[in-house]
């Protein structure tokens, strides 16, 4: 008798957790004892229970919502999570052997946005780009995501950054192009004059380009010839990257560049 009374006291909690889990907004006392058919004297030790475990959590209202525990493991698994976790060690190798800053980004609804950074080691052209959004049509990085084709440009005219900055949308076709025979993509004082950028795909277990990576600098120290070296070298690591997420492309598959948009095994190419 007393297991069944335990099994069913876990039972009971377990229904009203999930009642807090799946609502949009905190839930009432009296919703939840009335959704759950109990007596509030039971929902109240209940909730008691589940508060003291950081499970539960009220507000100012006293709405009962999900509580600092269901947070941290909510934080913890996110896909943005896994992937700084799991990128960090790529940037920081990738600052140590080229000097320059290294950005770790995805493609945001309107343009690219910048989720990690490893600074330069030099004071010249050491700018934080973290929660900065860049266009995807003049950034690095922006033209891997277009390149792999999980982003389309927005329509009408592309706005010019620099005089450097590619308008017109067959230029930008041929550069993507380039960036897809490269494996990785360049912008050359078209976001800012002085600025290169170069950057590379990184792809997840499904074969999607979920992430680039980038390295950044002023065009003093990334030259031409430089800039080739920094591109194979990062398309190495973000190819290094996307096999720790998962990614296993077909060795023997070639990739047929005439598709507009890559297949997997191209987006680890891109």
């Amino acid at each position: 008798m007393t297991a069944q009374t335990g099994t069913q006291a876990v039972d009971r909690a377990a229904h009203l957790l999930v009642q807090v889990i799946e609502a949009d907004a905190a839930l009432s006392f009296g919703t939840l004892a009335d959704t759950a058919g109990l007596p509030k004297s039971t929902t109240s030790r209940l909730l008691g229970a589940l508060e003291r475990q950081g499970l539960l959590e009220r507000d100012r209202e006293g709405g009962v919502r999900p509580g600092v525990v269901l947070a941290r493991y909510a934080r913890r698994s996110s896909p943005v999570d896994r992937l700084l976790a799991a990128a960090r060690p790529f940037l920081e190798e990738l600052g140590r052997r080229t000097g320059e800053t290294v950005n770790l980004a995805v493609p945001g609804p309107g343009a690219v946005e910048q989720i990690d950074q490893v600074d330069s080691r030099y004071l010249l052209g050491a700018t934080n780009w973290v929660g900065r959004e860049v266009p995807f049509h003049c950034s690095a990085l922006g033209k891997v995501f277009l390149a792999a084709g999980v982003v389309d440009l927005p329509p009408g005219r592309l706005e010019q950054r620099t005089p450097a900055t590619l308008t017109t949308r067959e230029a930008l076709a041929a550069d993507l192009q380039s960036t897809l025979r490269r494996g990785w993509a360049v912008a050359a004082e078209e976001l800012e004059p002085g600025l290169v950028a170069i950057a590379a795909p990184v792809v997840d277990g499904t074969g999607r380009v979920v992430a680039a990576v980038s390295v950044s600098g002023p065009s003093v120290r990334l030259t031409a010839e430089r800039t080739a070296a920094v591109g194979a070298l990062l398309a190495r690591s973000a190819r290094d990257l996307s096999t720790a997420l998962g990614h296993h492309p077909d060795p023997d598959r070639q990739p047929d560049r005439t598709r507009t948009r890559p297949h997997a095994h191209q987006e680890g190419a891109a």
